[in-house]
């Protein structure tokens, strides 16, 4: 009798332990999530996207089948690409091209030499890896350039999730049917959450040397 009385003490003493450990988590997880912003505005305070952008975009995500269709922050997909990382890449390819054409008057970065490319790169990290989110006014400010390049890779994301023809050879290698997002407005809500998504894989979380996302991708 005494040790079955044991026995029953040590499970509720190690499923009251369990439970504790999962609700510490659980807090951890929620106060360390990246921010969602009421706004993302330029330097200037335009309006580049809003919370309602990227919530609808995360459903329109879940929608099309989420995990299935690629990936975000790492998890799933195996035909189609990590959605977080291909958005991150252009995005910074995007703004490399910018200032090799007016800094270097060349055709894109790739064409600059060693140098040229480890300068503009040095000064790329620190931009991209700076926290411009204010929790006062719930926005995140970006430069007028990276604004720019985010109209570039939207247009990318607009081509490759509708129908156009330029972006099927594309589709089919990423496994995607025609049309894959039918509404316009459906498909630059989804730029806002992939767009989202990098955003807290680049920026550093406040007084940190790592991302919201712990530097990932590397």
């Amino acid at each position: 009798m005494e040790s079955a009385r044991k026995l029953w003490i040590s499970l509720v003493a190690l499923l009251a332990l369990s439970f504790a450990v999962l609700l510490l988590i659980g807090r951890e997880i929620s106060v360390k999530a990246p921010p969602l912003p009421e706004r993302v505005v330029t330097e200037s305070g335009r309006t580049v996207y809003t919370i309602d952008d990227i919530q609808r975009g995360r459903q329109v995500w879940q929608s099309i089948g989420g995990m299935q269709l690629g990936s975000v922050w790492g998890h799933g997909g195996y035909v189609a690409p990590d959605w977080t990382a291909d958005w991150q890449h252009r995005e910074l390819v995007a703004i490399l091209d910018a200032w090799a054409r007016r800094e270097f008057a060349a055709g894109c970065y790739a064409d600059l030499s060693e140098e040229q490319q480890s300068s503009l790169r040095g000064r790329l990290r620190p931009m991209m890896r700076r926290n411009t989110f204010d929790p006062k006014t719930g926005t995140i400010t970006v430069s007028e350039e990276r604004a720019q390049a985010i109209v570039l890779v939207f247009s990318h994301y607009e081509s490759l999730f509708g129908d156009d023809p330029r972006s099927a050879e594309l589709r089919e290698n990423y496994a995607m049917k025609n049309g894959t997002v039918a509404d316009a407005e459906h498909r630059r809500a989804l730029c806002a959450f992939f767009w989202w998504t990098a955003w807290a894989a680049t920026t550093e979380r406040p007084g940190s040397h790592v991302t919201y996302t712990n530097n990932w991708p590397s």
